[in-house]
């Protein structure tokens, strides 16, 4: 076991051994429920659709394998390569793993101002006319934007007022809007 230990907190395998200690110390507040899984793995890497504290944990463990044999097989001044080569053999097995997630996965939805085209907003400055206007809008996913929209012809919107936006100028970056009833 002295001999396990002293491999293990020699060069190169120590840099890979304090971040498994992180590594493990992460999983155990995970599993006790001290820290929300879903929160902890928002972010994503693009290694395949995984989620960002299983791909470091994988990249992590497998580094620290690779360093160890590596530390094992090489010596002298090549040893100083070793945790660079066990980084980047890592890396490759975890993306080339990963990678049939990707199928499985589905890509994070980009929003784009189209998607508000056909939605109904309220009107937030003063007036809205042909000229000037803003609007306040609630997406899909329940969040709200304002944005700039502008009236047709002789179409005056008060503050408060609801419209309906039915078409999106790119080149102007403002939204067409007409007035909407409400039926009773």
């Amino acid at each position: 076991m002295s001999e396990f230990l002293d491999v293990v907190l020699s060069f190169p395998t120590v840099i890979f051994s304090f971040l498994l200690v992180v590594v493990i110390g992460y999983w155990v507040i995970v599993v006790t429920g001290l820290f929300d899984l879903d929160e902890a793995d928002a972010a994503w890497l693009g290694l395949g659709g995984a989620p960002a504290g299983i791909t470091v944990s994988l990249l992590v463990a497998l580094a620290w394998l690779l360093s160890l044999i590596g530390g094992q097989l090489v010596s002298g001044p090549a040893l100083t390569v070793v945790p660079v080569v066990a980084a980047a053999g890592a890396w490759v097995c975890v993306r080339a793993a990963l990678a049939p997630l990707r199928r499985l996965v589905p890509e994070p939805r980009v929003h784009s101002r189209g998607d508000f085209v056909g939605q109904m907003c309220v009107i937030r400055t003063g007036e809205a006319t042909s000229d000037f206007g803003q609007a306040e809008v609630t997406a899909s996913d329940g969040s709200s934007a304002v944005v700039q929209v502008r009236t047709t012809g002789q179409d005056r919107l008060a503050r408060g007022d609801d419209a309906l936006i039915f078409d999106y100028d790119a080149d102007g970056e403002f939204f067409w809007v007409m007035p909407y009833e409400k039926e009773l």
